[in-house]
């Protein structure tokens, strides 16, 4: 009985990620397709999607060169006040920048993965920042789990965290998967068939 459930749960894990990408590349496609700016001019679907990302790509661009000038620190500025002026959508503002900035940028500062051991016996993952402070402490950063944009930063003494042979990119999957994350399927199929003997 054991054994198919653990069978519909493999397949699941597999299956409903590729199911749930598909819907969402099919889904942006279709929105994409569906431009009204461009639905008069082109017939063709395909050539408004590219046509679409082209222009995006060309306004990120250009917005991104504006944001390197005093200008565009002004302006940004102006678009966060305005934000957190409008109650609720503050908090999808905040947050959706947040991730973005976690995502593009996050990942490139956390170098090593350390394991730091806060109480007897139990130890959380944390990720050195590459700084110190001036007194010789290693600064770590300490994400929350699954929600990596939050955490903690902690100075601590070298000897009182533990190198990990690991990558980032594995040990920040374990902490967004809340610690369900597998790293390495031939563990998992090592454990699946020691529960079958």
């Amino acid at each position: 009985m054991a054994s198919w459930k653990r069978d519909f749960a493999s397949g699941l894990i597999v299956l409903l990620p590729i199911i749930v990408t598909l819907y969402v590349v099919y889904w942006l496609y279709a929105q994409l397709a569906g431009v009204a700016l461009l639905t008069g001019t082109i017939d063709n679907p395909p050539a408004r999607v590219l046509l679409t990302l082209l222009v995006f790509v060309l306004l990120v661009f250009a917005i991104g060169y504006l944001m390197r000038t005093a200008l565009g620190s002004i302006a940004e500025d102006y678009i966060d006040r305005l934000f957190n002026r409008l109650p609720g959508l503050r908090i999808v503002y905040n947050a959706s920048k947040m991730g973005v900035q976690t995502a593009l940028t996050g990942a490139d500062e956390l170098q090593q993965p350390v394991k730091l051991q806060v109480w007897d016996n139990m130890r959380m993952t944390a990720f050195k920042t590459g700084q110190r402070t001036e007194d010789g402490r290693d600064i770590l950063f300490l994400p929350t789990s699954p929600n990596i944009t939050t955490g903690y930063v902690v100075e601590i003494e070298p000897e009182y965290y533990e190198e990990i042979d690991e990558s980032v990119e594995d040990a920040l999957t374990r902490v967004l998967s809340a610690g369900f994350g597998e790293t390495d399927r031939r563990d998992l199929a090592e454990t699946l068939l020691e529960d079958d003997d």
